[in-house]
């Protein structure tokens, strides 16, 4: 828990900084951060966001969105009040994902999630959910495969002003090149047998290398 608040911390502050000048930087693994204005869906081929859906996610509208990958080697500490005992500690192992949301309609609960392709001009080119342990029915409803532990479920809602933020921590790594980016879907996700992980239309798509 204590380190899901230090990185919650760390990217919180690289949203705030990022704001002023939308990029996409690519710092050292395992970080991932990608900041972003949304673009019409027509210029999915060049963009790194886009949106179908401008009157809920209008083109001024932008997103920032980190990873963090912890591998759950230990770390050396002291502990004591002397501060001279060392110790040898075991960081867990998973993936944290932050987003952070601006200009989007206001009072709006939006399901968001990390899908397996790349955001294209149709709003279905991303592909389904990207799920830890694949339901072999597809499209999946089923809430043993459809639930935020085996799927990464970033659902927010908006303040008056359009921004929001949400986080994920799952205790997974990604597959290489299977998730490929964030969909934002017009409501929140159901957790419903029959209707697990649904959340609406699409509305948006955010490009994202995941590691």
């Amino acid at each position: 828990m204590l380190l899901v608040k230090a990185v919650t911390a760390a990217v919180a502050i690289g949203a705030s900084m990022a704001i002023a000048t939308p990029a996409v930087a690519a710092p050292p693994h395992p970080f991932v951060f990608v900041h972003d204005q949304f673009q019409p869906a027509s210029q999915a081929q060049g963009a790194g966001a886009v949106t179908y859906d401008k009157s809920v996610v209008p083109t001024s509208a932008s997103v920032f969105i980190a990873e963090a990958r912890v591998s759950g080697k230990g770390m050396k500490y002291h502990e004591g009040a002397d501060g001279h005992e060392n110790g040898h500690r075991m960081m867990p192992y998973g993936t944290f994902v932050f987003i952070s949301l601006r200009g989007l309609a206001p009072g709006h609960h939006f399901g968001i999630h990390v899908h397996t392709k790349p955001c294209g001009t149709k709003p279905d080119s991303s592909g389904p959910h990207y799920q830890n342990k694949q339901d072999p029915k597809q499209p999946s409803t089923n809430p043993t495969y459809a639930n935020p532990r085996n799927e990464v479920w970033l659902d927010l809602t908006t303040n008056k002003a359009g921004k929001g933020w949400a986080k994920s921590w799952v205790k997974w790594h990604f597959r290489p090149d299977e998730a490929r980016s964030v969909v934002i879907h017009e409501h929140a996700t159901s957790t419903k047998q029959g209707k697990a992980g649904m959340a609406g239309d699409r509305l948006a798509c955010v490009n994202v290398p995941f590691k």
